[in-house]
């Protein structure tokens, strides 16, 4: 439009200068801008025809037609691109999830396609353009990186920082160096804090419980009730005593009424002479009353009450009754109490003696550890527990 006032007013200059009337260069420039608009608006109709050949169209004639003048390399990336999306797709859940190795193909497809923004059918065209970004930044800062660097401590010494931080959980990286100069070897607190980060995680404000189980395991009971129904639908009650350190199954008990002053009596029974560990997990239920509190006070053992709705907090003692209902009591009919006792009895025996523990690293609670590889085995003694249900394997004397 300016440009176009430009020339208008320097024609009317020129006709001026060369003695035509003014009415007539009116008329002129009036033309002029005709002539200029029509020019403009036949540009922007070339624009639009050319813009609507090129784009992809969805009817399947014009598709096919617009096929046949693109090469080989982009339909195949075309194809490879719609293929990927309907892979995508096909996941059934409400909202897929695309995964870093395919996000990268369908950016390196988007770049070999002419017409990738109307190929796009499950995200859109900025999602493929962050993309790109976030690879642009990943692959120069991958190529910015200093080398690495051999360390100048010798593999012994990382081998025992790594050692401190991991049987330490309270030690920072000072204290682990102070321990490091009385044994004679000399390092900065940022060389300790490198291998240390390694070696764990960043130290929390607090002990955590699960650092508090780990490190007190051998002084730690836990107890709980697990509940369960005989032949005629009645219920009856059992309760559990484990030793956390050893997983061994210490207390067995039945009864149809847990009363508080069953419960006190059976802790009794648990730790005669006093000898009972320091600290005994226990939940919130009304059983534990009062007198289960004096009994472990008169006990010299402390209770740790877990919290509500965390059944992480016992979790040894909760995966010892999810056993005790998958391995036994799930296939048993119980036809009383007597019947239940003897039940779990037996299972309890089979579990300190002859059953592996995965938290033991496959050994035995109450037996000896994995027999080493490499020994050919001797002939072997199968021994029926609960009527046949499990078998002990032993090697014959």
């Amino acid at each position: 439009m300016v440009r176009s006032r430009i020339i208008e007013e320097s024609l009317r200059r020129k006709i001026v200068l060369s003695g035509v009337p003014a009415h007539k260069t009116v008329v002129f420039g009036q033309i002029w801008r005709r002539v200029s608009a029509a020019a403009r608006s036949a540009v922007r109709s070339v624009d639009r025809a050319i813009g609507t050949a090129t784009r992809p169209t969805k009817g399947v004639v014009g598709g096919f037609l617009l096929d046949l003048t693109r090469t080989r390399r982009e339909l195949l990336a075309e194809s490879a691109l719609l293929r990927q999306q309907l892979i995508i797709a096909q996941r059934h859940v409400k909202r897929p999830t695309i995964r870093r190795h395919e996000r990268a193909l369908m950016v390196v497809l988007a770049a070999l396609t002419r017409g990738w923004l109307s190929a796009l059918l499950i995200v859109k065209p900025e999602t493929i353009l962050r993309w790109h970004r976030a690879g642009f930044r990943l692959v120069w800062r991958r190529r910015s990186r200093a080398p690495a660097r051999p360390p100048r401590i010798g593999a012994d010494t990382i081998g025992l920082i790594r050692r401190m931080a991991l049987d330490n959980r309270l030690w920072g990286a000072e204290r682990v160096r102070g321990e490091l100069l009385k044994l004679g070897i000399r390092v900065s607190k940022r060389t300790v804090q490198k291998y240390m980060r390694r070696a764990r995680g960043p130290r929390p404000w607090g002990q955590s419980w699960a650092t508090f189980l780990k490190s007190h395991a051998g002084e730690i009971w836990a107890c709980d009730f697990l509940q369960t129904y005989d032949v005629f639908f009645r219920p009856i009650f059992a309760f559990f005593t484990v030793a956390l350190g050893s997983r061994q199954v210490v207390q067995v008990a039945v009864t149809r009424t847990p009363t508080s002053a069953w419960t006190a009596q059976q802790l009794r029974e648990a730790t005669p002479f006093g000898h009972g560990p320091r600290f005994i997990i226990r939940d919130n239920d009304d059983k534990y009353s009062p007198d289960f509190d004096r009994v472990v006070k008169a006990s010299g053992i402390r209770v740790l009450r877990t919290p509500v709705r965390a059944p992480r907090a016992n979790a040894v003692c909760e995966r010892f009754l999810g056993s005790v209902r998958r391995e036994c009591l799930d296939h048993t009919m119980i036809l009383g109490e007597r019947h239940l006792l003897a039940t779990l009895r037996e299972y309890a025996a089979y579990f300190n003696t002859g059953r592996p523990h995965q938290g033991l690293g496959q050994g035995v609670p109450g037996g000896t550890a994995p027999r080493p590889a490499g020994r050919p085995p001797a002939s072997v003694v199968a021994t029926p527990v609960l009527n046949g249900l499990h078998h002990d394997y032993r090697l014959a004397a």
